[in-house]
């Protein structure tokens, strides 16, 4: 197949209807039945990235193997379809602006005034088929992030138009994802919602070819032709999206639906094989018939919202799976959690992830809750700030540097046993300007890690700007804090264990970023196994 296919998705009526997880899910029946897929995503905010955003804005901020900090949607992306994204897969407003206005600074445009349409509309369309032209890919699934009719979305819309236009008909379609809400009260389903909804896509000048429909009851034959009608679409092309126990349960409910089919229809695509989805179903048949139980503390700073923590929660899934274990992840907030009241806080509990973040709230509940699982030999595993956190716990209960701390929450402390990067010490731009990024890794044989991983030499995704300070590791070292994970290339110690405890692992880097359905990340694996196993010691 020559020529690249595109399929935009769009939403109305509300937000957080899920086109992230209904791209990822049509992503994947594509890409069963053969066809090179991939997803991007387009942003309608004007950050450059979502870098600098606060978590309770806009959840965890998802790291790629090229260092594009982006957006969380990304690592649905990658769960699906257990393949690598980059910066070409999210866009911004702030991108594509920056990038216009860099244009129109160095004289590109010939001294044009400079408008949204065509400037702008063009950027975003050759974004959009950057991947498209790369030849890796049959078809590209592009979202478009916010709600048709807001006014920061118009840009993207009339994009997208332009291009359904350019590329024609058999070879770009648009599917709109609303919403079918039920009224209790009137004991019914409403479409006026979704009628409107398409109607102002109309308005733009985009017809939806595929209306997929969020509903919390069943859609009646009666309701899906009224919608065909009304919304101006075939009667096979209004799909039914009701809500499901797990967002791993999607897919299914898709090839159920026929979206794939009536996806590559619109195409003019041939169906090639039946998806094959005997993998996916295994792994589905185990998240719903665990043979064990486990509750593991989620200690955070973002606790209040999910999304902080989404690729933490979604790699337990996966790790769970493999175990055939259920993960009951219980949050603590770290902010409200001391040496008088820890034992409560984390009674029950089987095994503890103190979990990543910046800056100093929260930061003494963390380290408390690391001594705790040291002393009570309870199953821990430290991820980023977590790992820096055990550094200065070691360092305050056993080396008896009771002002250890890191240079992030106090500048002046006399051990400084997590301190700020080197090249990070003249930074004065935030964004896009920590280490990120994938990151070689070598590993000492006969650790924990090496265990883990079954090999020496790893490279994982990073996010961070301080460090664990390598004039400590020496003295940390022989008190029985091992460095068991090294970057060639910086000296920078990645990963840190205790020999003399069930399972002790801090690192530097972010594993939950890896963990896929496919590939469920191995030190979440065996840490679900260690809190298999304590709980079973109880």
């Amino acid at each position: 197949m020559n020529q690249t296919k595109y399929i935009f998705v769009t939403g109305g009526v509300t937000s957080s209807l899920g086109k992230g997880i209904i791209a990822a899910s049509l992503a994947k029946l594509l890409q069963a039945r053969g066809y090179r897929t991939t997803i991007q995503k387009f942003d309608p905010y004007l950050n450059v990235d979502p870098g600098t955003l606060n978590p309770y804005e806009h959840g965890e901020c998802y790291v790629t193997d090229d260092g594009a900090e982006t957006d969380l949607d990304l690592g649905h992306y990658e769960r699906f379809l257990n393949v690598p994204t980059s910066q070409a897969n999210n866009v911004t407003t702030g991108r594509i602006y920056l990038s216009v206005i860099e244009k129109e600074r160095r004289g590109e445009f010939l001294g044009k005034t400079v408008q949204v349409v065509p400037h702008i509309t063009n950027e975003i369309k050759e974004r959009m088929q950057l991947l498209g032209n790369s030849g890796d890919y049959d078809i590209v699934i592009t979202e478009i992030g916010g709600t048709v009719g807001d006014i920061e979305s118009l840009p993207y819309i009339e994009s997208v138009r332009q291009l359904v236009w350019d590329l024609g008909e058999s070879n770009a379609i648009v599917i709109h994802l609303t919403l079918v809400p039920y009224l209790a009260a009137a004991g019914e389903l409403k479409t006026k919602p979704t009628q409107h909804s398409v109607k102002t896509l109309m308005e733009s000048g985009i017809k939806a070819d595929i209306l997929v429909c969020r509903t919390e009851h069943e859609l009646s034959q009666e309701i899906r032709n009224k919608l065909a009608l009304f919304c101006n679409v075939k009667k096979e092309a209004v799909i039914q999206s009701i809500d499901a126990s797990t967002i791993y349960e999607v897919p299914n409910l898709m090839l159920e639906e026929g979206l794939d089919t009536v996806a590559l229809k619109k195409l003019d695509l041939p169906k090639k094989a039946a998806p094959d989805m005997k993998n996916w179903n295994t792994f589905l048949s185990r998240i719903k018939n665990p043979k064990h139980t486990v509750n593991i503390g989620l200690i955070g700073k973002y606790v209040e919202m999910q999304d902080c923590y989404k690729s933490i929660l979604e790699a337990f899934i996966h790790a769970g799976a493999a175990n055939e274990t259920k993960v009951n992840v219980v949050s603590i907030h770290s902010e409200y959690i001391t040496a008088a009241n820890i034992n409560e806080k984390l009674k029950g509990l089987d095994a503890i992830l103190v979990a990543p973040g910046f800056g100093e709230r929260g930061i003494e509940g963390k380290i408390e809750a690391v001594r705790h699982a040291r002393e009570n030999k309870l199953p821990f595993f430290g991820i980023c700030l977590g790992m820096q956190m055990a550094v200065i716990e070691y360092s305050r209960n056993v080396l008896g540097y009771s002002e250890a701390n890191s240079t992030e929450m106090n500048e002046g402390t006399s051990h400084p046993v997590v301190n700020l990067m080197e090249e990070q010490k003249n930074v004065t731009d935030k964004g896009g300007t920590m280490r990120l990024g994938a990151w070689k890794c070598d590993i000492k044989e006969g650790s924990l890690a090496h265990k883990i991983y079954g090999q020496t030499s790893i490279s994982e995704r990073h996010r961070h700007r301080y460090e664990y300070n390598s004039s400590y590791v020496d003295v940390l070292q022989k008190a029985g804090l091992n460095a068991s994970g090294i970057n060639p290339n910086t000296g920078l110690v990645e990963i840190v264990e205790i020999e003399d405890h069930p399972f002790f692992i801090g690192v530097q880097y972010h594993p939950e970023y890896k963990s896929t359905v496919a590939n469920p990340h191995p030190i979440f694996v065996n840490f679900v196994a260690a809190a298999v196993k304590a709980k079973r010691s109880k």
